[in-house]
Protein backbone atom coordinates (compact mmCIF):
# COMPACT_ATOMS: atom_id res chain seq x y z
CA UNK A 1 0.00 0.00 0.00
CA UNK A 2 3.22 2.42 1.07
CA UNK A 3 4.45 1.67 -2.35
CA UNK A 4 1.40 2.73 -4.33
CA UNK A 5 0.88 5.87 -2.37
CA UNK A 6 4.19 7.09 -2.65
CA UNK A 7 4.05 5.98 -6.39
CA UNK A 8 1.06 7.81 -6.80
CA UNK A 9 1.86 10.95 -5.09
CA UNK A 10 5.07 11.23 -7.46
CA UNK A 11 3.30 11.04 -10.16
CA UNK A 12 1.03 13.65 -9.33
CA UNK A 13 4.01 15.09 -8.08
CA UNK A 14 5.41 15.14 -11.39
CA UNK A 15 2.25 16.30 -13.63
CA UNK A 16 2.23 19.22 -11.03
CA UNK A 17 5.80 20.12 -12.20
CA UNK A 18 4.87 19.90 -15.66
CA UNK A 19 1.40 21.46 -15.81
CA UNK A 20 3.03 24.70 -13.91
CA UNK A 21 6.37 24.52 -16.40
CA UNK A 22 8.73 24.03 -13.27
CA UNK A 23 10.12 21.30 -15.06
CA UNK A 24 11.42 23.90 -17.69
CA UNK A 25 14.78 24.70 -16.86
CA UNK A 26 14.32 27.90 -19.07
CA UNK A 27 11.15 28.74 -16.77
CA UNK A 28 13.33 28.70 -13.62
CA UNK A 29 16.45 30.83 -15.41
CA UNK A 30 14.21 33.13 -16.57
CA UNK A 31 12.95 33.80 -12.87
CA UNK A 32 16.48 34.39 -11.87
CA UNK A 33 16.69 36.78 -14.43
CA UNK A 34 15.76 39.58 -13.11
CA UNK A 35 17.92 42.06 -15.18
CA UNK A 36 16.22 40.81 -18.46
CA UNK A 37 13.42 39.13 -19.18
CA UNK A 38 12.01 38.15 -16.14
CA UNK A 39 9.14 35.36 -15.71
CA UNK A 40 7.45 35.45 -11.95
CA UNK A 41 5.76 32.27 -12.73
CA UNK A 42 7.96 30.33 -10.27
CA UNK A 43 7.26 32.63 -7.41
CA UNK A 44 3.34 31.87 -7.75
CA UNK A 45 4.13 28.34 -7.89
CA UNK A 46 6.24 28.43 -4.75
CA UNK A 47 3.70 30.97 -3.17
CA UNK A 48 1.29 28.19 -3.70
CA UNK A 49 2.89 25.23 -2.36
CA UNK A 50 3.88 27.11 0.44
CA UNK A 51 0.30 28.17 1.57
CA UNK A 52 -0.76 24.68 1.02
CA UNK A 53 2.07 23.02 2.79
CA UNK A 54 1.04 25.82 5.98
CA UNK A 55 -2.71 24.87 5.92
CA UNK A 56 -1.87 20.59 5.45
CA UNK A 57 0.98 20.17 7.61
CA UNK A 58 -0.88 21.65 10.72
CA UNK A 59 -3.69 19.37 9.79
CA UNK A 60 -1.81 16.15 9.15
CA UNK A 61 0.57 16.71 12.57
CA UNK A 62 -2.11 16.51 14.56
CA UNK A 63 -2.93 12.71 13.38
CA UNK A 64 -1.05 10.03 15.76
CA UNK A 65 0.67 8.58 12.36
CA UNK A 66 1.09 8.97 8.76
CA UNK A 67 -2.06 6.98 6.63
CA UNK A 68 1.16 4.54 5.40
CA UNK A 69 3.78 4.69 8.47
CA UNK A 70 3.90 3.91 11.46
CA UNK A 71 5.75 7.53 12.46
CA UNK A 72 5.89 10.48 11.03
CA UNK A 73 10.10 11.87 10.33
CA UNK A 74 10.12 15.18 10.98
CA UNK A 75 13.49 16.51 11.12
CA UNK A 76 14.84 17.48 14.74
CA UNK A 77 17.93 19.24 13.95
CA UNK A 78 16.98 22.92 13.62
CA UNK A 79 21.10 24.67 13.81
CA UNK A 80 22.08 27.06 11.13
CA UNK A 81 25.90 26.12 10.49
CA UNK A 82 28.11 26.62 7.95
CA UNK A 83 27.49 23.03 6.44
CA UNK A 84 23.90 23.75 6.39
CA UNK A 85 24.64 27.08 4.73
CA UNK A 86 27.49 25.96 2.20
CA UNK A 87 24.91 22.94 1.03
CA UNK A 88 21.93 25.30 0.39
CA UNK A 89 24.79 28.26 -1.85
CA UNK A 90 25.99 25.28 -3.77
CA UNK A 91 22.60 23.60 -4.42
CA UNK A 92 21.60 27.52 -5.47
CA UNK A 93 24.08 27.61 -7.59
CA UNK A 94 23.46 24.30 -8.76
CA UNK A 95 19.88 25.12 -9.30
CA UNK A 96 20.70 28.65 -11.07
CA UNK A 97 23.43 26.81 -13.31
CA UNK A 98 21.49 24.13 -14.54
CA UNK A 99 17.63 25.39 -13.87
CA UNK A 100 16.94 21.32 -12.30
CA UNK A 101 16.44 20.91 -8.91
CA UNK A 102 15.58 17.11 -7.84
CA UNK A 103 12.08 16.44 -8.45
CA UNK A 104 12.02 18.75 -12.16
CA UNK A 105 15.46 16.71 -12.88
CA UNK A 106 13.79 13.41 -12.86
CA UNK A 107 10.44 14.37 -13.95
CA UNK A 108 11.97 15.45 -17.21
CA UNK A 109 13.97 12.37 -17.89
CA UNK A 110 10.51 10.81 -19.10
CA UNK A 111 10.18 14.08 -21.49
CA UNK A 112 13.13 13.15 -23.12
CA UNK A 113 15.50 16.35 -22.31
CA UNK A 114 18.53 14.85 -22.94
CA UNK A 115 20.52 17.28 -20.46
CA UNK A 116 19.16 15.60 -17.46
CA UNK A 117 20.87 12.31 -18.30
CA UNK A 118 23.70 13.97 -17.65
CA UNK A 119 22.23 15.84 -14.41
CA UNK A 120 20.71 13.23 -13.07
CA UNK A 121 23.86 10.72 -12.63
CA UNK A 122 25.56 13.99 -11.30
CA UNK A 123 23.16 14.79 -9.05
CA UNK A 124 23.03 11.00 -7.18
CA UNK A 125 26.87 10.90 -7.43
CA UNK A 126 26.79 14.06 -5.41
CA UNK A 127 24.05 12.51 -2.74
CA UNK A 128 26.17 9.31 -2.52
CA UNK A 129 29.59 11.18 -1.86
CA UNK A 130 27.87 13.74 0.80
CA UNK A 131 26.73 10.29 2.34
CA UNK A 132 30.24 8.88 1.97
CA UNK A 133 32.02 11.82 3.68
CA UNK A 134 29.56 12.88 6.14
CA UNK A 135 30.94 13.41 9.45
CA UNK A 136 27.69 12.91 11.80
Amino acid sequence: MGFAVALLAGLVFGWGLTLSGMASPLTVQAFLDVAGDWNPSLAFVMGGAVGVTVISFRMVLRRQAPVCGDLFHVPQNKVIDSRLLLGAALFGIGWGLAGYCPGPALTSLLAGNSETWVFVPAMLAGAWLQRRTDRR
